[in-house]
């Protein structure tokens, strides 16, 4: 069997649903923190069985008879990220799990300015030393990170953030795809970065949407603490929008600029455009 965690969220439902059109609904099985959510894939067929990461307790049932573990990681900032995911490798390894599989990051590294690279670096390392044949999906940085930009910068014709880097923007819809691909055939290790082929800043983003607006979209770059006090007046809790200036620190050193054709091959077609995702996005 074949258990996938975090199965209602954005990437997990898109990695089951495209895992069954490749094998049993039978075979397959999830690991949810709300089963509810989890009863339209209980009625085609897949066990589904409550497990939270930060009550690993209950993930010795949901990945009870396991041969493969996909741990979507987990959505908590800081050090609770990382002890949540190692938690569900070891519950993992436990179950008896044949191979684990881990949703990492492109950018994954132990001295990354964003901090959520830094988890997965962790998570990585903590996984290499299981003694468990294990693959890390390198996944490139999601392209929905630009739709909280969207709305204000098509309302005022200006994107506003910190100064930035090239980034090669990815759809969750392409991963999901290269997850269940190697869900079933992919070879134990590291995956090389799983992205889109473009890389683009945010200037390169409000080009793109003033074309498909029809009015200009000035790119303007703000100071750091300025934008972090920005946000904070907009309800933002300060510790959050910290956290969230790692990734313009880590995008203007150049974490982030890298491609891979890993993925196009994983898919067996180009991955979705930037300017696709936003042609979409904004006509919604």
């Amino acid at each position: 069997m074949i258990v996938i965690t975090g199965a209602s969220g954005r990437l997990g439902s898109r990695i089951v649903d495209r895992l069954l059109s490749r094998v049993p609904a039978s075979t397959v099985g999830v690991s949810v923190t709300d089963v509810a959510k989890a009863a339209h894939l209980e009625a085609r067929g897949v066990r589904v069985r409550h497990g939270d990461f930060t009550d690993p307790a209950t993930l010795a049932h949901a990945f009870e008879g396991a041969d493969r573990v996909l741990v979507v990681s987990a959505a908590i900032a800081g050090a609770g990220g990382a002890s949540a995911n190692i938690a569900a490798i070891d519950a993992a390894r436990a179950a008896g799990a044949g191979r684990i599989l881990y949703t990492s990051h492109q950018g994954a590294s132990a001295d990354s300015l964003f901090p959520a690279m830094v988890t997965h670096a962790r998570t990585e390392e903590h996984l290499a030393g299981t003694g468990v044949p294990y693959l890390c999906l390198r996944n490139g940085f999601y392209a929905s990170t630009l739709d909280p930009h969207l709305d204000a910068a098509v309302a005022t014709g200006r994107l506003v953030a910190p100064e930035d880097g090239p980034v090669s923007w990815t759809g969750h819809d392409d991963l999901a795809d290269a997850a269940a691909a190697l869900l079933v055939g992919g070879e134990p290790g590291v995956t090389p970065p799983l992205t889109a082929p473009d890389m683009l800043d945010l200037a390169a983003v409000a080009a793109i949407l003033s074309g498909i607006t029809g009015r200009e979209i000035t790119r303007v770059v703000t100071g750091d603490e300025e934008w972090v006090e920005a946000s904070v007046a907009r309800g933002m809790p300060r510790a959050y929008a910290e956290f969230g200036l790692g990734v313009y620190r880590a995008a203007r050193r150049g974490e982030f600029a890298v491609t891979d054709p890993t993925l196009e091959t994983l898919i067996g077609r180009p991955a979705e455009s930037v300017r696709t995702r936003l042609e979409r996005t904004v006509a919604g």
